[in-house]
């Protein structure tokens, strides 16, 4: 596929609200693999569609575990507290101490519109939220505690 321009720094795009996705048709199909290629590329383990330039509820993550594609996710459920160095590919050269949930449970829609639930612990939760936060218009500088 493509390897997308990264929206960074103070680019207005990261910071507005994303639409939901209401079909997955071969422009989103092709949006989630241009996503993937674009964060592989990058070497990060996740991006949201506005970090591309997407106002659409879309991320897709890879700790190592192989790809997943959210869409439309919604945090349901967040237990524990874990404070972590935590970077992000639209802030180059920045990163941060950031809280977030040790577990998080998301449910969402998959690439063949079947709705789950995902429960992430460790870094998959701290991606998953990180990720959301992305569709919500925040970014991680806005969670550094130091």
């Amino acid at each position: 596929m493509a390897i997308r321009k990264m929206r960074i720094d103070d680019d207005p795009i990261l910071r507005k609200q994303t639409r939901e996705i209401t079909e997955i048709n071969d422009r989103i199909v092709e949006l989630q693999q241009d996503m993937l290629d674009t964060m592989y590329a990058a070497e990060g383990v996740g991006l949201a569609a506005p970090q591309v330039g997407v106002l659409k509820k879309i991320v897709v993550i890879d700790i190592g575990d192989g790809p997943i594609t959210l869409i439309n996710p919604e945090i349901v459920e967040t237990s524990g507290s874990i404070i972590e160095e935590e970077a992000c590919l639209s802030f180059p050269d920045r990163s941060g101490k950031v809280e977030r949930p040790e577990k998080a449970v998301v449910e969402y829609t998959d690439m063949d519109g079947k709705r789950y639930s995902l429960e992430g612990h460790g870094l998959l939760a701290r991606a998953i939220c990180h990720e959301v936060d992305h569709l919500n218009g925040i970014v991680f500088l806005d969670r550094v505690i130091s």
